[in-house]
């Protein structure tokens, strides 16, 4: 067993509380708890905090739009106080560079505006504009080990994949910056995928293990909440045009500041198969199936019944539906992304605002931090 810091002390062994966390069980209670907070939601949203974000490594495009963009916007108008992470220095955990990385980040901001993401009630910031955000890494490093860092699955899976390229140490700690953008505003709510639970139970390991080792008088009053995971119970995976994984290297997104003929373009080119009768069968089908899905959330219908509709339509008459219905229900987003591109000043001052909020959220969070370590002086 590996050694855990000095006096660190759980409820089971950190790495199996992550594996824990992606069995089927853990799923399935996961889900049922979700279930429960969107009952809670419905009747007291005050009652939570969401942290969510993306990482600025490319523009936001359809995947984005229907995997996140609209959840966070729906708990935002159901009056959820949400925190927004445009998480730059995490584009560094895995890359040389940063590449046109402003460009990037101020193409996020100006696709959470668009949406409808209103500054006055979420808060939209970056990694690198709130010190004490990043400060809190120290004290939560010092509550797991590497061997626990080198378990998780992210980590692992970057470890497995990079050949004689050595990992870098700020890709080591991912989990525990991803940790810290959690605690710093004290989240205790958090969208995630399955594949992301991992990364939550970390959070909640470092929550659980500082306030036992640093914790307040009244062990009744944790320094940090237990953040919750919010699991869609009809989440949907988009694959990119080529029935593969969506990627901007392979030309297969649909980028949501993408003109209609660009639009066009693309799903003209979409992989279909050569049976001209339209079903919906994700397993059989993938590729048809994929657009057929993508025509089903555009028009907020079932996706058996579209296909049903389209019946002996073939590819041809699936593509002009769903380039039809993807351009119809962008039409609003695109419209407000250009008159936002013309009001560059307004998208910086939003930013500029957000980060002035982060950071005074998170220097009193790194108060709470040193008062519970006595390093007030």
């Amino acid at each position: 067993m590996t050694e855990r810091p000095s006096g660190v002390t759980t409820d089971g062994d950190a790495a199996e509380d992550l594996a824990q966390s992606t069995s089927d069980a853990s799923l399935v209670r996961t889900l049922a708890r979700s279930r429960e907070i969107e009952a809670q939601l419905a009747i007291d949203p005050s009652r939570f905090r969401m942290l969510t974000g993306d990482r600025p490594t490319g523009s936001l495009h359809i995947g984005h739009y229907f995997g996140s963009l609209t959840n966070r916007l729906r708990l935002q108008e159901l009056g959820v106080e949400t925190f927004i992470v445009v998480a730059d220095y995490q584009v560094i955990t895995d890359r040389d560079g940063v590449g046109p990385i402003r460009e990037r980040v101020m193409s996020l901001v100006t696709d959470y505006l668009a949406m409808g993401i209103d500054p006055q009630r979420t808060c939209i910031f970056t990694h690198s504009s709130v010190p004490a955000l990043n400060q809190l890494l120290l004290p939560f490093l010092s509550l797991v080990t590497d061997a626990e860092l080198r378990r998780n699955p992210t980590v692992k899976s970057e470890l497995e994949q990079s050949g004689d390229r050595p990992m870098s140490g700020l890709l080591l700690t991912y989990p525990v910056h991803q940790a810290a953008d959690i605690l710093f505003c004290k989240a205790n709510l958090v969208p995630v995928g399955k594949d992301q639970l991992p990364h939550l139970e970390q959070t909640r390991v470092v929550a659980r293990r500082f306030d036992e080792r640093y914790g307040r008088a009244n062990p009744a009053e944790p320094v940090f909440p237990a953040a919750e995971a919010l699991l869609s119970t009809n989440a949907v995976s988009i694959l990119g045009m080529d029935g593969q994984k969506m990627s901007k290297s392979r030309g297969n997104v649909i980028e949501l500041g993408m003109s209609a003929d660009e639009t066009a373009r693309l799903i003209k080119r979409a992989v279909t198969d050569s049976d001209r009768h339209i079903t919906y069968d994700p397993v059989g089908r993938p590729a048809v199936s994929n657009l057929v899905t993508l025509a089903a959330l555009c028009q907020d219908r079932d996706p058996f019944e579209v296909a049903e509709e389209l019946g002996d339509a073939g590819g041809g008459g699936l593509k002009r539906l769903v380039t039809e219905a993807l351009n119809d229900r962008l039409a609003p987003h695109r419209a407000r992304r250009a008159e936002l591109v013309a009001e560059p000043g307004y998208v910086r001052q939003v930013l500029l605002d957000g980060n002035a909020r982060a950071d005074a959220v998170a220097e009193a969070t790194l108060d709470d931090v040193r008062t519970a370590m006595q390093m007030v002086y």
